[in-house]
């Protein structure tokens, strides 16, 4: 069966202007079923790697703030702290970043809870037995969470093809070691040069895998059972994850970190269609979207969201300079071995060596939605 997915697109007039539009949106689609009373709801966003301009403005989190407190829900904006080196690593940084790119509570009207702790490493295991993951490593206050909201903001992403709502949920949800473990079957490594032997790696395993002798750490690797822990503590960020695995087993894992956190829960996504960068709002910069802006979208099931998303994408001009505008011209797709030319896929033409269709095949069979959708117009 169908889902239902509710589209507008930007056009705004005088007398409804886009946040009026995002409310309309938000009632039409049957958001305002949920029963926020009193719950304590998380609204998963993406608040931006410093330097990068493309993520959604906050003005957008605060039309999502104010239905749900208008329901008299407790929102909160949430994210967990990232596994690479960056303005978003820990809580503070992370704080400080959200603030810088808007989103403090003067201008959305709730909080910013880092939901995995100041050091990445406040985590709840959610059990799930699922094919790749038996038990996922979720941010901590993202569990605690009475509801769960994504709101997306609808892109490119060198890894996952596009960063939409399932990639916002599962990867973003992950805490730190969680986020290792979607990447990667590998172990973390100590890059010596840059190691001050401080220890501090030492003291957080439990199982006593990193070992400090002439002033540099190193990791035992049969001791080490992947936790993460190490990469979160290190004070000069010398402690590096093995990036080895297939895109698949990625899409795979990203998909069961999603189950995890939404199962037995109710939940509600949104994804905005702008500003559509090649990269994820990870990287601290953000090329000339590959596509122009099309619109809002919002369903109850994040899978056919998705696939709304990419499809509307997929059906849109490529915007001239931009990195998906020069591989059509390079004809990349055709060198790539991909289908032909005429019917390429804008994602796989952005990044060539992903592969999106399997993430959300993953989904359908774990049951947390259909790629079939009924796109209803507003």
């Amino acid at each position: 069966m169908a889902s239902k997915v509710y589209f507008t697109t930007f056009k705004a007039t005088e007398n409804e202007n886009l946040l009026m539009k995002l409310n309309r949106l938000l009632k039409t689609a049957g958001m305002g079923d949920i029963d926020f009373d009193d719950k304590f709801t998380a609204i998963k966003i993406h608040f931006g790697e410093y330097g990068n301009l493309a993520f959604l403005r906050p003005n957008y989190a605060k039309v999502v703030a104010d239905f749900i407190k208008e329901k008299g829900g407790k929102p909160f904006l949430t994210d967990c702290n990232t596994l690479y080196v960056g303005s978003r690593k820990n809580a503070l940084d992370h704080i400080e970043t959200a603030y810088l790119n808007g989103f403090s509570p003067l201008q959305t009207g709730c909080h910013v809870l880092i939901a995995d702790g100041l050091k990445g490493t406040d985590e709840t295991l959610v059990k799930i037995d699922g094919e790749y993951v038996k038990e996922a490593k979720i941010g901590h206050a993202i569990m605690d969470a009475d509801v769960f909201i994504s709101l997306n903001h609808f892109k490119g992403h060198e890894m996952a093809g596009f960063g939409g709502a399932i990639k916002n949920i599962g990867m973003g949800c992950g805490s730190r070691a969680g986020k290792m473990e979607q990447h990667c079957d590998g172990k973390p490594h100590v890059i010596t040069e840059g190691c001050v032997g401080c220890g501090a790696c030492t003291k957080i395993c439990a199982h006593s895998a990193p070992i400090v002798k002439d002033g540099k750490a190193s990791i035992d690797q049969d001791k080490c059972v992947g936790c993460g822990r190490c990469l979160a503590v290190c004070p000069k960020d010398t402690i590096k994850a093995n990036f080895d695995d297939s895109i698949k087993m990625l899409n795979y894992r990203m998909a069961e970190y999603a189950y995890a956190v939404l199962k037995d829960r109710p939940h509600f996504h949104i994804s905005l269609i702008c500003d559509v960068s090649p990269n994820c709002d990870c990287h601290a910069e953000n090329d000339i979207p590959i596509v122009p802006d099309i619109g809002m979208l919002a369903s109850f099931d994040p899978v056919a969201l998705d696939m709304a998303c990419a499809d509307l994408v997929n059906k849109m001009p490529a915007n001239p300079g931009s990195v998906l505008s020069d591989n059509i011209e390079a004809d990349v797709f055709n060198e790539c071995g991909h289908h032909d030319h005429e019917k390429h896929d804008h994602f796989e033409m952005t990044h060539p060596d992903t592969e999106w269709r399997s993430c959300l095949e993953h989904c359908m069979k774990l049951g947390i939605g259909t790629m079939d959708y009924e796109l209803i117009r507003i």
